[in-house]
């Protein structure tokens, strides 16, 4: 029998410093004087007594190395466990939210997905606006945390590549958490910090400032406003393009270069080939706009900039309904969400070097092809892929297209219409935020839907979020027997 001990014992730890963390919008809600802080001293005290109850009751089977079957449990469950006790304020607070609209936003913020249901945002009370752009804040450090230490230990989506990069720590799972952790905190921290100050440098309001660098450091897409960036024309959108980009960066680069090696982030294969997507990217966009609009060059290349990027990354702000741009740029967004950014990064989706190993594979079939007798290894960044990597990837990629097919089929069992389907599938499992169409686009919400749509689009947030195979494998009769 799997011992849920050390399971237990960390999710109850993570809880408890949950609960800790909202004493910052608690504070917000005293210095604004809304008489909105009362919801967060309730919500504080329930949370950290239940986390801190449930270390306490497992902390007599601690160890410092976690069964693959405990990692894999521990991986799924903490993402299921702080959606609950981040949703208290949002269920209690002031938006009213019933508790699938609660725990919608909450794990919509913690996978850094970007959707909400949440309407009227210019009306909230400050602390609650902040716990929404803390939570997609702490969602990007967790997930960098889980690419780092967890998929690579579990050979997730040919995540085991980067198993060289993990800090290697003699396979002690949590030891090496802790270090990856702390080292990487430093680097989000000063990320964060410099967002920050771009922001309120090019004339953003400190407040906007703070949380709009919180949830674009993670990727995330939460706004304080209804309108996302469209009221930040101008230099913030240049300003949230650039961090975006770096927040799209494998985090282990940045580690090194504060190391003082700045070679491995510049030769980096993901690194460029994600910079190259981008550029042709928002060069075709660009191109597009020139010859079908009429603004301006300067404003046709900043939004193209922008919102290129913005859902690439699969942080999914806006700055304009580009659904008005036409067919084809509809169309060009749907497949971009799709390919995110670099491993290790705040980013989500299928990521950039699943599809270097993919058509590394293709080409080498296709030399085999033309020569039959020939010897091929294929490659990615200067080492030889083995089959395991390369077969993982291909799960992957299969299990993805799937569940995107199966999730897009029940969204459209509950009466949603095609394109809310299946941009509302890909939005959840590729953590973009929003989709297309008049409902769930750049300019509407997730709040129409009913609550078995958005019941089914969380667990797509969630399964996504974890790659796929961390969730699916724990509804395998074999897991549970090996």
């Amino acid at each position: 029998m799997i011992d849920l001990r050390p399971v237990g014992y960390v999710i109850g730890l993570l809880v408890a410093s949950l609960g800790a963390t909202m004493a910052v919008p608690l504070a917000v809600d005293i210095w604004a004087g809304n008489g909105h802080a009362a919801v967060f001293v309730e919500s504080a005290m329930l949370t950290i007594l239940t986390g801190g109850l449930m270390a306490l009751a497992c902390a007599n089977g601690v160890g410092d190395r976690l069964t693959i079957q405990q990692t894999f449990i521990l991986t799924t469950a903490v993402w299921v466990a702080l959606p609950i006790f981040a949703a208290i304020p949002f269920h209690q607070g002031a938006t009213d939210a019933t508790i699938t609209d609660a725990f919608f936003e909450a794990m919509s913020g913690l996978t850094t997905t970007g959707s909400t249901v949440f309407i009227d945002l210019d009306e909230l009370p400050d602390g609650l606006l902040l716990w929404r752009s803390m939570l997609q804040w702490f969602g990007g450090i967790g997930i960098i945390v889980v690419a780092m230490v967890f998929l690579p230990e579990l050979r997730v989506g040919g995540m085991q590549i980067f198993r060289s990069e993990a800090f290697d720590t003699a396979g002690k799972v949590l030891p090496r958490a802790a270090e990856i952790a702390s080292r990487i905190s430093i680097v989000y921290v000063i990320l964060t910090a410099a967002c920050t100050m771009s922001y309120y440098g090019v004339g953003m309001p400190f407040f906007d400032a703070v949380n709009h660098a919180l949830t674009t450091v993670a990727t995330g897409g939460f706004s304080t406003h209804d309108a996302s960036f469209g009221g930040f024309k101008g230099a913030p959108e240049y300003v949230a393009a650039l961090f975006m980009v770096l927040a799209s960066l494998p985090f282990v680069r940045y580690v090194q270069l504060l190391a003082g090696s700045s070679k491995p982030l510049f030769v980096d294969s993901q690194v460029r080939m994600f910079l190259v997507t981008l550029i042709v990217l928002v060069a075709t966009i660009s191109g597009y706009l020139l010859v079908v609009g009429d603004a301006p060059l300067t404003t046709l290349v900043r939004e193209a900039t922008f919102n290129i990027t913005s859902i690439i990354t699969g942080t999914g702000y806006s700055s304009t309904d580009y659904q008005l741009w036409g067919s084809f740029p509809i169309a060009m967004f749907f497949f971009v969400g799709l390919i995110g950014g670099c491993a290790g990064s705040t980013c989500c989706s299928i990521k950039i070097f699943r599809y270097q190993i993919l058509f590394a594979a293709i080409s080498n079939q296709i030399r085999r092809i033309h020569s039959p007798h020939g010897v091929f290894q294929p490659k990615y960044d200067g080492r030889t892929i083995t089959e395991d990597v390369i077969s993982s990837v291909m799960a992957f990629l299969t299990l993805f297209v799937v569940t995107l097919g199966v999730l897009s089929v029940l969204l459209s069992m509950t009466g949603l219409d095609f394109l809310t389907s299946i941009s509302g599938a890909a939005a959840a499992i590729a953590n973009i935020g929003p989709g297309l169409g008049d409902i769930i686009g750049p300019a509407g919400t997730f709040e129409p839907l009913n609550d078995m749509a958005k019941w089914l689009l969380i667990v797509g947030m969630l399964v996504g979020r974890l790659e796929l195979m961390v969730v699916m494998v724990l509804f395998t009769s074999r897991f549970w027997r090996a």
